[in-house]
């Protein structure tokens, strides 16, 4: 199979890079004693659909984790680190595109967390909005995309990109897309590892 050139892919943060649903179960479960959650309930891109944890609390931890993940505790996904790091070394820089709303909390913790790599060399362009995730790639010249939102995978579809959707609960619909269950994967697919 012909391998993925690394110059062309850009990446999403959330459930990909960063476990934040895990985050979010944690908080929920350490400070507001919700117990009991589990990510395979996560079945939907929208918490408060899928959980029963009130709406308000949904909406506290949530905007803690966009707006303090370092104090949140966030963590990266299994894998994550190790390959962006990868990724840069063949590189030179990492681009991330989120629908958070504003990029300095997770600016912060990519940077703690790939504290090796200038920060110069991480980009991260917070669109805001999910939908607006696909102009900004065509606009960089990004061929592929790794995300955990189909809706989203769906647009870079329809514009030409390569979805690679990282397997989570809430994305487990039948797809015509590539789907990935580790960063191990991706790096195979790359040529960044055999």
């Amino acid at each position: 199979m012909e391998k993925l050139s690394p110059y062309l892919f850009a990446f999403d943060i959330d459930g990909v890079v960063a476990d934040t649903m895990g985050a979010f179960i944690d908080i929920a479960h350490n400070e507001y004693g919700i117990n009991g959650l589990r990510k395979e309930d996560i079945t939907s891109y929208w918490l408060e659909e899928c959980l029963p944890v009130p709406e308000e609390i949904v909406w506290e931890i949530v905007d803690r984790l966009i707006k303090t993940p370092l104090d949140a505790g966030l963590k990266p996904i299994e894998g994550a680190k190790e390959a962006l790091m990868a990724f840069y070394e063949d590189v030179g820089s990492l681009t991330f595109v989120t629908a958070r709303p504003e990029n300095d909390g997770i600016g912060l913790w990519l940077s703690e967390m790939l504290s090796s790599i200038p920060e110069d060399h991480i980009h991260i362009i917070a669109t805001g909005e999910h939908d607006k995730k696909t102009g900004i790639l065509k606009e960089h010249g990004f061929r592929y995309f790794v995300e955990d939102n189909l809706d989203t995978c769906k647009q870079l579809y329809k514009e030409g990109i390569g979805a690679i959707v990282f397997d989570q609960p809430w994305n487990r619909n039948e797809t015509p897309f590539k789907r990935i269950t580790s960063w191990n994967e991706l790096m195979k697919l790359t040529g960044l590892v055999e």
